[in-house]
């Protein structure tokens, strides 16, 4: 791997810059593995939440959801965007920072997306060539493929990139996934779902946003297909926003825009050997960039 993309990796973004957390940051687990489940023991996913004491797996790995505050949001994710941000409400609900036996009324309760870019950002403070990537997991339920985001690290022993899930006890609750070095075919790549509908080998009904809407194929691949773009470039998007000129139009882009995105994706498949074109479209592309949300337009 060229050094010039690795020291990209180092680098952060608006997301992942870990402001005056650096130094705490450095002081965690160095062993990935164990780092990850530390910080899995910070959060609570907003579904867990839901499911309350359901599961009794659940229950064991996250406590007693009963515990949870009434007042408190059922999802944190419009609150805490960045690294910082939610490290300082951690401190805030328990002054000893990470800890793994956090109560559950002190945890956080937000989605893959803020565990993926905490990770991101505590393994760039150390160092590590480190990058946030948004496809989908096809380990969640059998038959969908749900919108997901993940991690990967450059192992410089290893020399190559690891994949890997932080976002849950897979492993001690007994789901089949060997969730910090993740084999090749176990996650679905956004570029890749997005390459295989276009191509006509598959309809893509499998890949499935959850925006409880039952939104799926190129509607919810397209969005994580520019997810996924602008996470290799740092900068980690939150669910709200999007390239403008795809507000409202997911499901009803031209096929010149069709085939535009046809390009990205090919070079996403790749996004090592293709690392210099993608930054010229990161540069140049203004439509892939120019953001919208809920609030505030493109204008």
């Amino acid at each position: 791997m060229e050094e010039r993309i690795l020291e990209h990796y180092r680098k952060t973004g608006t997301f992942t810059y870990a402001g005056a957390y650096g130094e705490y940051f450095r002081s965690l687990p160095d062993d990935i593995p164990v780092l990850g489940r530390l910080v899995c023991a910070q959060v609570i996913h907003r579904v867990t939440l839901k499911e309350g004491n359901s599961n009794a797996n659940a229950t064991l790995l996250y406590g007693d959801m009963e515990r949870y505050p009434w007042y408190r949001m059922r999802c944190e994710d419009d609150m805490f965007l960045t690294a910082p941000a939610l490290a300082a409400e951690l401190f805030r609900l328990d002054g000893r920072g990470f800890t793994r036996d956090r109560e559950v009324e002190d945890k956080l309760v937000v989605t893959c997306r803020y565990v993926s870019v905490l990770m991101s950002s505590i393994l760039k403070a150390k160092g590590i060539p480190a990058r946030s990537r948004a496809g989908f997991a096809p380990y969640f339920q059998k038959g969908v493929s749900m919108d997901h985001w993940i991690n990967q690290y450059y192992s410089e022993s290893e020399g190559r990139w690891i994949t890997f899930d932080a976002d849950g006890f897979y492993e001690e609750g007994g789901m089949p996934l060997s969730q910090y070095d993740m084999p090749e075919g176990s996650f679905d790549w956004a570029a890749d779902a997005y390459l295989a509908v276009r191509e006509g080998r598959t309809d893509g009904k499998q890949y499935l946003y959850a925006d409880r809407l039952g939104t799926c194929s190129l509607p919810a691949i397209i969005r994580y297909l520019l997810y996924d773009f602008h996470a290799l470039m740092n900068h980690e998007l939150t669910y709200t926003f999007l390239p403008a000129y795809l507000d409202g139009r997911l499901d009803g882009l031209t096929q010149e825009e069709l085939r535009e995105l046809d390009g990205l994706a090919k070079l996403l498949s790749d996004p090592d050997r293709n690392f210099d074109r993608l930054c010229e479209i990161w540069e140049e592309n203004r439509k892939f960039r120019r953001l919208c949300s809920p609030l505030v337009g493109a204008e």
